[in-house]
């Protein structure tokens, strides 16, 4: 229910391409409706949220992600990795070592772009990710806007990517790193995982972003290999250009959610020594769609 002291939040864009802080809420605390459609219709309009200062523990941090969808389990990790959680909701991103084992994943080394779990048929709606110990520098995660990437290209990389669809690999992680159960890939056109339009359709906000995932051995169906390798080269080259980023500097207490649809993000990498220590959870999405119409509409 609706209080008089919390019942509206303040938005303060980035002025970057994307993002925007969150003040005036507490998220260990149960939300109104009018503060969750507060919030909702930010995460639309800048595709990144951050709210700071938070609190939270697992199953408060689940509550809040919960408002926004039903969770994803936790990816398939690397094959050295030996993570055990009570919370299948939650994937523990640390470089961490107790008793010599980690507590989590993807350790200290850098994050390539991509977009969580673009090699699966349905992808996450968006992320959540919250900081509880941070490295005094390094570690700080990028990430872009995909609309603009796509409303910016050029009109013959419009053209030749319209109707297309591209394989997203789903055998190594966003460090490159090789899951369990699966074998190296040689060929991209041999390459596991599912298959998306390059133009994806946002269904809330009907806007067309660029759907790239992550680059390692993708493939863009009915193209010879050098023919999609280069088109690829193009599209990374002119997506990941700076104007369209924005980084995520973090603090103990940050809590930051993106939408998977239409932004992708990347990490640095950190001093090995330093501890760094996030939980991270995903809305279940569905199936990446692309609708002619918004082109004439």
């Amino acid at each position: 229910m609706d209080t008089a002291s919390n019942t509206r939040i303040t938005v303060i864009p980035s002025g970057a391409a994307l993002a925007a802080d969150i003040v005036g809420v507490d998220l260990s605390q149960p939300l109104s409706d009018t503060l969750y459609q507060q919030i909702r219709a930010a995460w639309n309009q800048h595709l990144v949220l951050r709210f700071r200062g938070q609190k939270l523990d697992d199953p408060q941090f689940l509550k809040f992600a919960r408002l926004f969808g039903e969770l994803d389990k936790a990816p398939i990790h690397a094959a050295k990795d030996d993570v055990v959680n009570p919370y299948p909701e939650i994937t523990v991103m640390s470089n961490i070592k107790v008793n010599g084992k980690a507590i989590g994943n993807l350790g200290h080394y850098e994050a390539l772009w991509h977009s969580d779990m673009s090699y699966n048929e349905s992808t996450p709606i968006g992320s959540l990710l919250y900081a509880l110990e941070v490295p005094p520098v390094g570690g700080n995660t990028g990430f872009n806007n995909m609309y603009l990437a796509y409303e910016t290209l050029p009109a013959e990389l419009k053209r030749a990517i319209q109707g297309k669809t591209c394989r997203h690999d789903s055998s190594r992680n966003s460090a490159g790193e090789l899951r369990k159960g699966f074998m190296e890939v040689t060929d991209p056109r041999e390459a596991p995982g599912a298959n998306h339009p390059l133009i994806r359709t946002h269904p809330e906000t009907r806007r067309n972003a660029l759907f790239l995932g992550r680059r390692q051995s993708a493939y863009i169906n009915g193209l010879s290999l050098e023919q999609s390798e280069d088109l690829l080269d193009r599209l990374w080259a002119h997506a990941t250009q700076p104007e369209f980023e924005w980084y995520q500097v973090w603090q103990v207490g940050d809590l930051v959610m993106w939408d998977n649809r239409c932004a992708m993000h990347r990490r640095d990498s950190f001093d090995a020594n330093m501890r760094r220590l996030m939980h991270r959870t995903q809305i279940r999405g569905d199936k990446p769609f692309f609708d002619a119409v918004t082109l004439t509409a």
